[in-house]
């Protein structure tokens, strides 16, 4: 799917529509010291089995991507909700 690089739309911190620029959302490396992190390592060793069966094959072929919209105006940056996608490809819309 083709997405424009600038949309115009709604920005709550300007409670206005405005340009926004727009990027693919990448999540950061996990914190390794974050207390969900460490609960999931003590559950994971040890001499028992794994806490949860591996998955043999894939059950979905897409993953979601979530856009990342930058106000052009303000600099507020807010989170478009993902929908599911083979190819995303940011392009630049000439009117």
């Amino acid at each position: 799917m083709k997405v424009p690089k600038v949309i115009r739309t709604y920005c709550p911190r300007c409670k206005t529509h405005t340009e926004h620029s727009v990027s693919i959302y990448k999540h950061g490396r996990r914190r390794v010291l974050a207390e969900g992190e460490r609960r999931y390592r003590r559950k994971q060793k040890g001499y028992g089995s794994k806490r949860k069966p591996e998955q043999k094959r894939f059950a979905k072929v897409t993953k979601k991507v979530v856009l990342k919209l930058k106000c052009s105006k303000c600099g507020f940056i807010s989170h478009r909700e993902g929908i599911r996608l083979k190819k995303v490809e940011l392009v630049e819309v000439v009117k």
